[in-house]
């Protein structure tokens, strides 16, 4: 068996190859993001007149969002999604020279690589892990020295005492029952669920991230990541559809599992409905693109993200996937509302 160091660097690898062939670091001019003058955004919004605070006296006032804010929010969610599909994929995690940055860096618990059956959706895994290793590396350079370090991340399964943010996210969507445990590296149906928790997610961020990021370099990369975790997203719902339809499973039904998902995701992120499952009303009807009257993808903001990831929809710091919460600044600034 190919020992953990081999597959770090064969993995290493891969991910150097994709990100020269794509030429990440182009967008960013090989240079690390510029914080002020220009870039900055009020948190009231990007109007021309606020795009520098006034000094006031007394006690400080909360410095203007940036768009390092912004991109650190993406960051955060990066460090999930490429160490869940690295690990499910490669069975290894991201390597500690890509951890570092502001705040206090934290582990990762949990990760496990699949036995995957289906070559196809194996194939699909390991693509899909090295875009997110990929984002990772990109956000970081574009950041440079104002990127923050990965919190802790819990993609773990526990046990039916103790359960870990998987089998918390399952629970609370009604996939499993109360005391069940749900494995998302059981088997290739379960992967699937497991990344469909993620994927619409990060398609929504960005959108909603877009308005909020003045460089427009800045915002062109953005909206190429944009892209890539919606085709992500739309691979995983697509997959997810056709074997529900054909496939029995030991989870009720896969079509139905992942309605569920969405309908949690949706109470978690407001009272609005900006989320949508893989099939209407009638179960046989696919519904692979969610999209507004106007055939447009949803937007969520910071907090809604926050909350989906976090398994909660209160103000709280911290849970679900992040357990101490992220290093970025928006995160303390949503339970203000000073980007709600």
């Amino acid at each position: 068996m190919t020992d953990l160091n081999t597959k770090l660097e064969i993995f290493d690898a891969i991910a150097s190859r994709r990100n020269e062939r794509r030429n990440f670091l182009r967008f960013a001019g090989g240079s690390a993001l510029a914080i002020g003058g220009a870039t900055l955004l009020s948190a009231c919004g990007s109007d021309d007149s606020d795009l520098a605070p006034t000094p006031t006296p007394g006690p400080a006032p909360v410095a203007a969002l940036n768009d390092a804010d912004v991109l650190n929010v993406a960051l955060n969610l990066e460090y999930l999604e490429a160490q869940f599909y690295a690990f499910a994929a490669f069975g290894v995690g991201l390597n500690a020279n890509m951890l570092t940055g502001i705040g206090t860096q934290g582990a990762v618990t949990g990760g496990a690589q699949v036995p995957f059956q289906d070559t196809v959706v194996r194939e699909y895994a390991r693509e899909i892990a090295i875009d997110e290793v990929a984002h990772v590396a990109f956000l970081r350079s574009a950041l440079g020295s104002a990127a923050v370090a990965q919190p802790a991340i819990d993609i773990s399964v526990g046990t039916a005492a103790a359960p870990g943010a998987f089998t918390a996210a399952a629970r609370a969507a009604g996939v499993i029952g109360a005391t069940g445990v749900f494995n998302p590296y059981a088997d290739d149906n379960s992967f699937l669920l497991g990344a469909y928790i993620f994927e619409d997610v990060g398609v929504s961020a960005y959108k909603g991230a877009a308005p909020l990021i003045a460089n427009k370099t800045y915002l062109e990369a953005a909206a190429g990541i944009l892209a890539a975790e919606a085709y992500h997203a739309g691979l995983i719902r697509t997959i997810l559809y056709r074997k529900g339809l054909q496939t029995p499973n030991p989870i009720p039904s896969l079509i139905t599992a992942a309605n569920q998902i969405s309908d949690a995701r949706d109470s978690l992120d407001g009272s609005s409905d900006i989320d949508q499952g893989i099939t209407g009303t009638d179960a046989t009807i696919s519904n692979i693109v969610p999209t507004d009257a106007n055939g447009l993808a949803y937007s969520r903001s910071v907090a809604q993200v926050h909350n989906i990831v976090y398994l909660t929809n209160t103000a709280k710091i911290g849970g679900g996937f992040f357990p101490n919460g992220t290093n970025n600044r928006l995160d303390s600034l949503r339970t203000s509302g000073a980007n709600a």
